[in-house]
């Protein structure tokens, strides 16, 4: 059965980076999604970017993108979400998920991923 470890996460100044980690144990993500989600304490989990193997292109809400980067080692089975430029607001738990790549929805959204790795919290702070 498939699961995600992530890796990662700390303690950070505004401003500096930091990569998350996400590798599957059990099998391969060939043929899933992979979300990343962060979640603020006390509120539910928010789709920040995705990649879907169908197509390898990666995705990004507007609060991140051109500072978080998604990609993925295939020969390592794992993701990574590179975080540069990191602002106090980002300061949340992360997570990785995979679902099915057959899934129509925008991988963005949080519908029908159904394997989630541990999270990892990610504070920026001076």
């Amino acid at each position: 059965q498939l699961q995600l470890v992530e890796s990662g996460g700390g303690l950070v100044q505004p401003g500096g980076s930091l990569r998350l980690s996400c590798t599957a144990i059990g099998g391969t993500l060939d043929d899933y999604a992979v979300g990343w989600f962060r979640q603020y304490p006390g509120e539910e989990s928010w789709g920040i970017s995705c990649i879907n193997s169908r197509d390898g292109i990666p995705h990004y809400i507007d609060a991140v993108k051109g500072r978080f980067t998604a990609s993925g080692d295939n020969a390592k089975n794992t993701m990574y979400l590179e975080m540069n430029s990191l602002k106090p607001e980002d300061t949340a738990t992360y997570f990785c998920a995979a679902r099915p790549s057959r899934i129509k929805v925008s991988c963005l959204e949080i519908f029908g991923y159904n394997i989630w790795g541990q999270g990892t919290q990610i504070t920026v702070s001076s």
